[in-house]
Parts: structure tokens; sequence; C-alpha cells
């Protein structure tokens, strides 16, 4: 009972808040989705990240080692997607980003937030700030053909991750006035991400069922494999091995297909890609987990 009641708390906020998102979504009422994750991306995530890190509740090597183990998950899914996409002979521009990069943000974060508490919220966010750079700058480039350096300057979790960094590294105290400010705004970002994945779902069809079902199932696998692999040549242990392995078997991000529609990379199966991985991560948490939770 008491491993059901700590299961149900982490999981009803995530099933809740996306539930009222596809609802909301399937009954017509109005829902700018643009609007939505462009306050996301440009202010509240940023505020949240710059919250976090200005007042770490974990140590700075820690923050450092699962950054590095992000970075090395990255390579993973690369090497597995590139290999996977060549066999099957399918362009690399449209299915590699769909492949390489989970969903660390809509609901990687609360999941770490829930399972190990501030110190697993704080570890999620240097996994998904690595992953967001990288899809920002390499994911695009991949959907667009072509690397344009700009795309860095103009994202804002950057910006928050150097200044969040700065007050971490050198143990100066941000101001109470900047912390109380960017920790309120910070506080809609995960409640906006789950509600708005489940509108996502609500609004995304799925087309070519075997190929998005193979993909998927390639990711999800994939993922996890390699979260595990990493988490263990790491050495890594407690909350750092558990939002480590959550993080990487995640789903695909959605924003993989807000790129894919933007440039004309089979939008379709992109899309297919993320309801069904998506579904299927929300069949399987309970067992996910239980296996990174800490046995007591």
């Amino acid at each position: 009972m008491e491993v059901a009641s700590q299961l149900f708390a982490i999981l009803a906020p995530v099933f809740l808040l996306s539930g009222i998102g596809y609802y909301w979504a399937r009954s017509g009422r109005p829902f700018d989705s643009e609007m939505v994750m462009m306050i996301v991306t440009n202010l509240a995530t940023p505020c949240l990240i710059f919250s976090t890190l200005s007042r770490l509740t974990v140590s700075p090597a820690a923050f450092g080692e699962l950054a590095m183990a992000a970075v090395l998950c990255g390579l993973g899914f690369a090497t597995i997607g590139l290999i996977a996409l060549r066999i099957l002979k399918l362009p690399a521009h449209s299915y590699l980003p769909a492949l390489m990069f989970p969903n660390t943000g809509n609901l990687g974060l609360p999941l770490c937030l829930f399972a190990f508490g501030e110190a697993g919220l704080a570890l999620g966010i240097a996994v998904f700030t690595v992953n967001s750079v990288a899809q920002f700058t390499l994911g695009a480039a991949l959907a667009s053909g072509e690397w344009s350096f700009k795309r860095l300057l103009h994202t804002p979790i950057v910006y928050a991750l150097v200044a969040g960094l700065a007050f971490m590294l050198s143990g100066i105290r941000a101001p109470d006035w900047l912390y109380n400010t960017t920790s309120l705004m910070g506080g809609v970002a995960i409640p906006l991400m789950v509600t708005a994945l489940g509108v996502s779902l609500a609004q995304l069809k799925v087309n070519r069922l075997p190929r998005a079902l193979g993909l998927s199932l390639l990711r999800l696998v994939g993922g996890f494999t390699v979260g595990l692999l990493v988490a263990w040549a790491l050495k890594l242990d407690g909350a750092a091995r558990g939002v480590m392995i959550i993080q990487a078997a995640m789903p695909t991000a959605v924003f993989n297909y807000l790129f894919a529609l933007r440039f004309k990379r089979e939008p379709a199966d992109v899309a297919g890609m993320v309801v069904i991985t998506t579904l299927m991560v929300f069949a399987l948490l309970p067992f996910l987990l239980l296996f990174v939770l800490p046995k007591t």
C-alpha cells in the first residue's frame, strides 16, 4: 500500500493535468498552443531554470555530472538512430530529431520533481537544459538542412542557464526580489507544460501506424537502454540514477513535430511518434518508477 500510495502521488498530477488539457481541447474550448509554448519556452522555463540554479539544492558537481550524462545519452540516441534509419532507408533529417530528443520538459521535469523532490527537479533541469540547447541548435539544423548560430543566441534558456550558473558557481545568493520574481514565473512552467501536452495529444493524429509504431518502440527501448547504460558507466546512484533513466526514457518531444511541420519533414509521421510514445510511456510509467525509485 505504501508503494502504491507513493506511485499515485507521483503519477496523479501528471495524469490529471494532461487529462485536463486533453478534455479542454476535445471539448472545443479555445487553447492557443503557440502562445502557451512561447510563454513556456521564452519566459516561464528560463525563469524556472534560473531560480532553481541560483539556489541549487544539489552540488554543482552533481549537476555537472548529470549534464555530462545527458550529452552521452544524446550521442547514444544519435548513434542508434542513424544506424536504424540507415537500415530502414529513411531520411535522417526527417526522423532523427524525433529519435534523439525526448520530452525531458513537459513530462520529464514533473516526474523528476514528484519522484525525487527539489533535488530531482534540479538534476532533471541539467538534462533538460542540455537537451533543449541541442534541440534548438542541432535539431533545428537537422530539420532545416542548415546550421544557424543565431538560433542559439535567440534561445532564452541559454541566458537563464548562464545567469543561474554564475550565481551557483560563485556562491553568491541571488537577490530576494530577483529570486522571488523568477520563482513565481517559473512556477507556472510545469503546469503549463503538462496541460499543453494533453492538448497536443488531443490535436495530433497517427498516420502510417506500422512505421510510427516501429520508430516509437525504437525511441522508448533505445532511450531506456542508453539511459541505463550511461547511469551504469558513470556509476550514478540514488536520485541521479533515477532522473537520468527517467529523462532518457521519455517520449518524443512535441517540438520535434513543430520543427517537422515548419520545414516539411514528414510531420504526419513525427506526430504519430509523439502520440504513440506518449501513450506508451503513460501506460509504462508505474513500472518505470518502480524501477528507479529507492527500495525501502
